[in-house]
């Protein structure tokens, strides 16, 4: 009887020991370059009030986002424009959906110079001017006799595409800019050299690097009224209707206290809570 019961407390160890195990939620995120330091927000302080769920983030660009997104390798992509018609279809051939777009915040593309750039407002059309070459000196803009150093994200850069889009009408940039990995290498290039140019998300800006655009600056409400002429959406998207706790984050960042930490780092919220 001894051994029986002692045979019977291994079995029973054996058991136990080989039942799953209960793992913690994870959720993987990946995309927009602009979206990073507030999506990165976004989790530190979820995870401070959901100490069981880890949320990973990852930057390098809303194309990149998007392929790991339709290699299953994330749960959420973060996209400072709408997908594109390839990018859709890549999804539907996989998995049949043509995935499920947020909104999480609104943004200004913010115009970076440098503070002591005489040049404080620009048009579209001098915009356009500017990134397709056609003005290669301040002095043509009514600054000073000085060349124009052109910055520019990477063509996986979101905004990248968005700035081509709606700026300057889908032509081409010129070809001697300079081409940067990310928002904050452009915004401290503009920091060191008061003759370059760049544009970004206005979260990365100091506020003594606004321009304004055809005179309108990218203040809370020219952007939530729509008035400033560079305002976009940025987006998470999922491959399907999000459930468990991937929903439950999401939910959380399109609440009271993500939008919230949108203000705090210097983007809109996609309601107005001032």
């Amino acid at each position: 009887m001894k051994y029986r019961f002692v045979a019977l407390l291994i079995l029973l160890f054996i058991a136990c020991s080989t039942l799953p195990k209960h793992e913690s939620p994870i959720i993987r995120i990946k995309g927009s370059d602009t979206m990073f330091l507030l999506t990165r927000h976004w989790a530190e302080q979820y995870m401070r009030e959901h100490p069981n769920t880890s949320v990973y983030v990852q930057a390098g660009g809303t194309g990149t986002g998007t392929v790991a997104l339709a290699k299953g390798e994330v749960d959420i992509c973060t996209a400072s424009r709408p997908l594109r018609p390839d990018e859709v279809h890549l999804l539907a051939e996989k998995f049949g959906t043509v995935g499920i777009a947020f909104l999480v915040a609104k943004d200004a593309i913010s115009i970076y110079l440098h503070p002591k750039n005489p040049v404080k407002d620009l048009s579209l059309d001098q915009l356009k001017s500017i990134y397709t070459g056609k003005f290669t000196n301040w002095k043509q803009l009514g600054g000073t006799d000085q060349p124009i150093l052109l910055l520019n994200r990477m063509p996986n850069s979101g905004t990248y595409v968005y700035f081509q889009e709606h700026v300057l009408g889908g032509e081409d940039y010129r070809a001697d800019a300079k081409t940067l990995p990310t928002t904050t290498a452009i915004v401290r290039m503009v920091e060191k050299n008061v003759n370059a140019i760049g544009f970004g998300g206005i979260g990365y800006e100091s506020p003594d690097m606004h321009c304004s655009v055809n005179g309108i600056e990218p203040t809370l409400e020219n952007v939530m009224d729509n008035r400033y002429p560079i305002t976009r959406y940025l987006y998470f998207y999922t491959i399907n209707t999000p459930r468990g706790y991937v929903k439950n984050f999401i939910d959380w960042v399109l609440g009271a206290e993500g939008q919230a930490i949108v203000r705090q780092e210097g983007y809109f919220p996609i309601w107005n809570a001032r």
